[in-house]
């Protein structure tokens, strides 16, 4: 699930509302987030390697504004309109030398080159270019405008396209040996017999003429001389003006289908892609939206549920020379038609699948081309989400052979490797020969390469860590990554050579990295923070041991008057012996009655428990201040959280609410058998998964904790949306115990202590319709200890101060009621 609370936890200098903080309150900390300062953001360099921009507002401002740096002169400066007007835009992508770089802007194709100081516009149309890329000669540039791929050449200016897609032509079946080497009528695919489309045909009229007006003109050529020597001359005449007649560019028949992922190789010669079909049948939801200009009810359309129809895929070459069309094969991929391990809870299933015998369905991301257009790989990734191959493919034939395989019982995951139709992952070529990707096969997400040549395939990184973040150096000698090598909790940028060996650690400050290397690779732009200090810009050289020098001075003198906590980082075993990393806040004066209070961070596959500032910035503060006032905090990186690994992430696979709940409860139990908590006064709280887990906790450990707030909770999985849910579930009408296991209104019968429920009702993400729901059913259940706080403005993540602090109110005021007795 995404990240709940999206509000952007910013920390800028600027003047402050106040000096000094005082005693904490849920109305101080709730205010806009400009009181604490507003951190710098969206940091990027220039493309000259001069300069480093970023968003910043160290004047309270009612917005951020653009600020700029160079390495040699750190004090930031206001980027003036007329810098900002003629700067050039971060995308695009350069030659191999590094010298020119082509992009698009707004909506047309330019050129610059960095050794001239020269930009050169290429097009100027009203239809939008995009996906520049260089031609693998460099000699023209190749871009996209309305779904067809174009040639441009940098030489004379020389404008071809490469594709003509349509929607009226007949299209390609999705299979390689229905339409290889195969041409149909004129500019199709298909076509019927070799006598033509109506060959054959014996109905009173076929092909536009009656069976009397074909025999009349059979007898006119039979009877007369002057009639057979015109027609032969006709013949003779169109064959010429055929022959002079300059080549055509091939029709490609899409129908109905989007065109997706249009690829050139460097040659030229195989231009790839892929054709979308959408579902159908697909029902998306509707948010009623109640505070509105209008004065009326207006609906938002949302999206589906999980379990609704998906789009498929498949994907094509087109090889220019042969001028023919054929599909990318995965008929023979192996593991096709292999059947998800859970099938086998449910017999009817597993024998109705295994009589179907039916490929899986698939998506193929890429090909990603060698320079020398010699090789081509492609990722493939079932949509079951269980497997996925990366596989060489031989583009005269559209076949696949195997390179590598990673498969999950539960689903394809990790940082750098992707899954499902989401994305490829983080892959490249380091020479013609050597291929690198990321994959979970050892447990953990590390950094291979595989010679396609050889099959020879090599671990470059190893160990109980992730890496994070990988990028190729421009030398192609060397890797650039972020992991989180010496403790889960803290990341480091590191660099590797690409035969392997011992990574070298560039970055030296205890906490959270974000680094930004400059386009030349000598400096670094790092956005840094510590658990109780917010993000700031620093600026280093890119070498080892290298001293960051600090640019920005962002907090208020306000934030700095309170004493911040830096919870303390603790580990403890669960029941299953597995180490559990927490944050811990001990209250200097516990109140008598000995409280706790749990706090449950969202998203499920997200990391709460490190050395950096906290995405939760709102419930930080909120924790300081139940420590403030005797309350024992605990913070979880329960089972399914982000930065430990492949197990430890798909450990709530068919089971939310299962071990990632028992990670709450023994941390409890570590509270009250080490840290003197009363158990009867335990409460929990969190958002979006960590609200559903509040609800599970208080459904079905209603004797661990007597008090809990789900805020803008998942009530029932099958409600939730496809891509995340899917994944962990798989498809409700399919795994329908995994579903009932999961999801807390199946048992709200359970509910004991007090509960308050907080939702926004314009939530996009988990829909309002959901806690509406649950509320039906603890009404059939004639419950009468809970509440329902709505709130009409508010999506997902909340925006306004004004509901920050009535809910968080809320929140307190039951903790103080329940747990302190």
């Amino acid at each position: 699930m995404r990240k709940i609370f999206t509000l952007a936890l910013c920390v800028t200098c600027g003047t402050s509302f106040a000096q000094t903080l005082g005693k904490l309150t849920v109305e101080k900390i709730m205010r806009d987030p400009k009181w604490m300062g507003t951190a710098p953001s969206n940091i990027r360099w220039s493309d000259d390697s001069k300069k480093i921009y970023f968003n910043w507002n160290p004047e309270n401002a009612d917005r951020d504004a653009l600020y700029s740096i160079t390495p040699t002169d750190i004090k930031p400066q206001k980027v003036s309109i007329d810098e900002r007007r003629d700067a050039l835009p971060g995308n695009g992508v350069w030659n191999k030398n590094h010298t020119v770089k082509a992009y698009e802007h707004n909506g047309d194709i330019y050129l610059s080159n960095y050794k001239t100081d020269k930009t050169t516009q290429l097009t100027r149309t009203t239809d939008r270019e995009s996906n520049a890329v260089f031609s693998g000669d460099e000699s023209h540039i190749i871009f996209v405008k309305a779904d067809n791929l174009y040639s441009i050449s940098l030489a004379n200016g020389q404008l071809i396209q490469l594709t003509n897609f349509t929607k009226n032509g007949p299209t390609v079946a999705a299979t390689a040996d229905v339409v290889q080497g195969r041409r149909g009528g004129a500019g199709g695919f298909g076509g019927g017999a070799a006598g033509g489309p109506r060959a054959g045909a014996t109905a009173a009229t076929a092909g536009g003429e009656t069976q009397q007006s074909r025999w009349l003109k059979a007898e006119q050529l039979e009877l007369f001389d002057v009639i057979k020597e015109k027609a032969k001359l006709d013949k003779e005449e169109a064959a010429d003006r055929r022959s002079l007649r300059p080549k055509q560019l091939r029709e490609i028949g899409v129908g109905d289908q989007t065109v997706n992922s249009v690829f050139v190789s460097p040659d030229n010669r195989y231009i790839t892609y892929r054709l979308i079909k959408q579902a159908e049948g697909a029902r998306i939801t509707e948010v009623p939206n109640y505070v509105t200009a209008s004065g009326f009810t207006e609906d938002i359309p949302n999206r589906t549920k999980v379990g609704s129809p998906q789009a498929t895929s498949a994907s094509f070459v087109f090889d220019t020379q042969r001028d023919t069309v054929y599909a990318i094969d995965t008929k023979d991929v192996p593991g096709i038609k292999d059947l998800p391990d859970y099938v086998k809870d449910y017999p009817k299933q597993l024998e109705e699948r295994t009589k179907r015998n039916e490929d899986r369905k698939v998506v193929v991301h890429g090909p990603y081309w060698s320079e020398d257009s010699k090789n081509a790989v492609v990722i493939v990734t079932a949509q079951d989400n269980k497997d996925r191959w990366i596989m060489k493919l031989d583009p005269a034939t559209g076949k696949l052979t195997q390179l590598d395989r990673q498969h999950d019982n539960a689903w394809i995951g990790g940082p750098g490797i992707g899954g499902g139709g989401f994305s490829g992952g983080n892959v490249g070529w380091i020479d013609d020969n050597r291929f690198y990707f990321q994959s979970e096969a050892s447990g953990y997400s590390h950094i291979y390469t595989i010679n396609v040549a050889t099959g020879e395939k090599k671990q470059l990184t190893t160990g109980k860590w992730e890496v994070q973040q990988l990028d190729l150096s421009n030398d192609r000698k060397s890797f650039y990554f972020v992991g989180n090598m010496e403790h889960p909790g803290i990341t480091h940028y590191y660099k590797l050579s690409v035969n392997g060996g011992t990574p070298v650690k560039i970055t030296t400050m205890k906490g959270g990295n974000e680094v930004s290397v400059s386009p030349d690779e000598k400096w670094l732009a790092i956005r840094y923070s510590y658990s109780n200090k917010p993000w700031e810009l620093y600026i280093q050289p890119n070498k080892a041991g290298a001293k960051p020098m600090q640019v920005t001075n962002s907090v208020t003198a306000e934030f700095k008057s309170y004493p911040w906590r830096d919870p303390q980082m603790i580990t403890f075993k669960n029941r299953y012996g597995s180490d559990v990393y927490a944050r811990l806040y001990v209250p200097a004066n516990p109140d008598p009655s000995r409280p706790a209070v749990v706090f449950v961070h969202g998203a499920g596959y997200l990391q709460n428990v490190h050395y950096w500032w906290s995405s939760y910035s709102h419930e930080y503060m909120f924790n300081n201040l139940l420590a403030d006032q005797g309350y024992t905090v605990l913070d979880i990186d329960y089972t399914g959280s982000a930065g430990y690994g492949r197990d430890w992430r798909t450990g709530i696979y068919r089971h939310m609410g299962g071990k990632d709940l028992t990670d709450q409860v023994d941390g409890v139990k570590l509270l009250v058998d080490k840290y003197g908590v009363n158990p009867a006064h335990v409460g929990l709280y969190g958002g979006s998964y960590g609200g559903f887990i509040t609800l599970m906790a208080m459904f079905t450990t209603p004797d661990v904790f007597a008090a809990g707030a789900g805020l803008r909770s998942v009530t029932d999985w099958a409600h939730y949306n496809h891509g995340y849910t899917d994944n962990i579930l798989n498809e409700p009408y399919l795994d329908e115990n995994a579903y009932k296991a999961s999801s807390p209104i199946y048992f709200a019968n359970g509910l004991k202590g007090k509960l308050l429920m907080c939702h926004g009702m314009v939530d996009q993400n988990v829909n309002f319709q959901d806690i509406i729901r649950l509320t039906q059913r603890l009404i059939e259940l004639h419950k009468d200890n809970w509440s329902l706080a709505p709130y009409p403005v508010e999506d997902h993540g909340f925006v306004q101060p004004s509901s920050w602090t009535d809910e968080y109110k809320r929140i307190l005021n039951m903790f103080d009621e329940t747990l302190k007795k």
